[in-house]
């Protein structure tokens, strides 16, 4: 099975550019510009509306590797959502982290004054760890 979601040539600023909420597009430069040191990686977007970073090598449930990336978050209407690894294992680091949600692997928050930077700084600190860990 091949993943739709894959990297493009689209421009990330462009996309953002595109954002019709102020708050939604500043949230969004300060969650790339967290994600960009963590991995040392330029942001890229996947599909059309996902900004990724660094790359990931893991085996699907068939065994066949597939490459995808260390970390990501995507703009939304009313909220940022952020693609994290070892969210259970974090569960203390989250509940120092502010007003957010989450759902299976992401993280929802509405804006990112509710939050604790720091804390969303090593959230995605030790996201970006474990992928590099459990990159085959």
């Amino acid at each position: 099975m091949e993943l739709k979601t894959k990297v493009s040539d689209a421009s990330v600023d462009a996309f953002l550019a595109t954002l019709d909420s102020e708050l939604r597009r500043a949230d969004s430069e300060v969650v790339s510009e967290l994600m960009q040191a963590a991995t040392g990686a330029e942001a890229k977007l996947w599909g059309t509306n996902i900004i990724g970073f660094g790359h990931y090598r893991y085996k699907c449930s068939k065994g066949k590797p597939t490459d995808w990336m260390q970390i990501a978050f995507a703009p939304r209407k009313d909220k940022v959502t952020l693609y994290l690894m070892g969210m259970d294992e974090n569960a203390e680091l989250l509940s120092r982290l502010g007003k957010h949600t989450r759902g299976g692997g992401c993280l929802h928050i509405k804006k990112l004054s509710d939050v604790d930077i720091d804390v969303l700084k090593e959230l995605i600190e030790r996201s970006v760890a474990l992928a590099v860990e459990r990159s085959i």
